[in-house]
């Protein structure tokens, strides 16, 4: 089912406890490969993009126990075979690029399907990671579908500096720096908290890493990769989405945060829409005093902008959400995406509700908001948390709207409209209308 239904105007009030982050569950799925030890993981998600990686371990041979009512996963990849003759990596999920290394690692061999993407956020370019194989030591071979990675020799430690801070780039080097014999460094590594996670997670194998948090990470490989039991943490995306959604409605929504140290500058952007952020006891809450409205800066006759870019900086993940906020909010808002090159098209969609906003160019959008809305019928592209924040808009409207398309969500949020339910929300999963 991919369509929502929303029916909107009720404040969410209540608690949540957020799932696992996605973007650490993946790429930490895709390190398991690189030890034959056995692996427990505590706290695994219910997502398409899950179930699809732990089908491919079952291809490949590996022993694979899930069960999804605890989140408790069960690896052990002793008797794992890859022939890239017959085993292909799904193309709809960008973060199998990550499977490379322990493939090769392992087999000394990968394939990498040509169409291999993820959200539809604009150009995604694969030649970062085609530059980090080759500096291990793996030869590339295009072929009419595909590229074949190949590593006749156990791959090299090596030095790199990224000509920018990408996520899975960042992994991807770890990945390779992991099992090759000698000291890596990486400069200008990402250094988001899904990072320092996996980072972790590859240190429990057996890996010494210095630099976690940094954008200069040392990797000291080559050793015998052991097992263990590794626990996820709550998502700061998931905690970040469900305070909003309170907010929006004019409700209370008290979500589970094990790592408030995360949240001081998503605390002060949700400040600039007149929204208190408290941290208290494990848990957070978003609080507003009367109306959403934008706060105006000291300086005059300039815009309050809201400026996504990597770690340190706001999420770009996160934008939509705040996108949402400033449709809602009384003032005038900037956003600005200086990391993708497609990811605000679907500011039209937003129009759809009565919203006025403005598309400035493929990377900065203007909301005049305090508008009167209405409820509507909307599309999301597949992009997972624009589909949230058409959703949040939705469920501040009275009324009855639909947001069609709206699966990406089911591929980093498992039971989210059973815990939209539990708050108060009035919205259900249907194919027809």
């Amino acid at each position: 089912m991919s369509n929502l239904i929303v029916h909107g105007g009720l404040p969410l009030r209540g608690e949540i406890t957020p799932s696992a982050n996605k973007n650490a569950v993946l790429p930490i799925l895709c390190a398991t490969l690189l030890t034959d030890q056995p692996l427990r993981l505590i706290g695994v998600p219910e997502i398409t993009d899950v179930k699809k990686i732990l089908e491919i371990f079952r291809t490949l041979g590996s022993d694979v126990s899930i069960d999804f009512s605890t989140g408790v996963l069960d690896l052990h990849h002793h008797a794992t075979f890859f022939d890239p003759a017959v085993h292909r990596l799904p193309e709809e999920m960008r973060s199998s690029v990550m499977l490379v290394p322990p493939l090769l690692a392992r087999f000394g061999v990968a394939r990498l399907e040509n169409d291999v993407k993820g959200c539809t956020l604009g150009v995604r370019e694969i030649d970062p990671h085609v530059e980090v194989f080759e500096r291990f030591g793996a030869r590339i071979e295009r072929t009419t579908d595909s590229l074949i990675v190949r590593a006749e020799a156990p791959m090299a430690a090596n030095d790199h500096w990224l000509d920018y801070a990408s996520v899975t780039t960042t992994e991807n080097f770890v990945l390779c720096a992991a099992t090759s014999s000698g000291t890596s460094t990486l400069v200008n590594a990402a250094s988001e908290p899904h990072v320092q996670e996996f980072c972790r997670f590859i240190a429990m194998l057996g890996v010494p890493i210095e630099g976690l948090g940094t954008s200069h990470l040392r990797i000291e490989g080559g050793r015998r990769l052991g097992g263990g039991e590794f626990r996820f943490s709550e998502d700061f995306h998931e905690i970040t989405t469900f305070l909003a959604l309170g907010a929006i409605t004019g409700g209370d929504i008290a979500v589970k945060n094990g790592a408030p140290e995360q949240f001081p500058l998503i605390d002060r952007t949700f400040a600039k829409f007149g929204i208190e952020v408290e941290h208290r006891d494990g848990w957070s809450q978003a609080r507003r005093d009367g109306p959403l409205r934008v706060r105006r800066p000291f300086t005059p006759n300039i815009l309050t902008k809201v400026e996504a870019a990597p770690w340190p900086y706001l999420p770009v993940d996160l934008l939509p959400i705040f996108i949402a906020l400033g449709v809602r909010a009384e003032g005038s808002a900037m956003f600005w995406n200086k990391v993708y090159d497609g990811a605000m098209g679907w500011s039209v969609e937003l129009s759809k509700f009565g919203a006025h906003v403005f598309l400035s160019d493929p990377h900065r959008l203007i909301t005049f908001g305090g508008m009167t809305l209405s409820p509507a019928r909307v599309e999301s592209p597949y992009i997972i948390r624009v589909a949230i924040a058409l959703l949040m808009v939705a469920a501040s409207i009275e009324g009855r709207s639909i947001i069609t398309n709206a699966l990406p969500i089911r591929r980093a949020h498992p039971r989210f409209v059973e815990n939209l339910r539990s708050v108060g929300a009035n919205v259900e999963w249907t194919e027809a209308d």
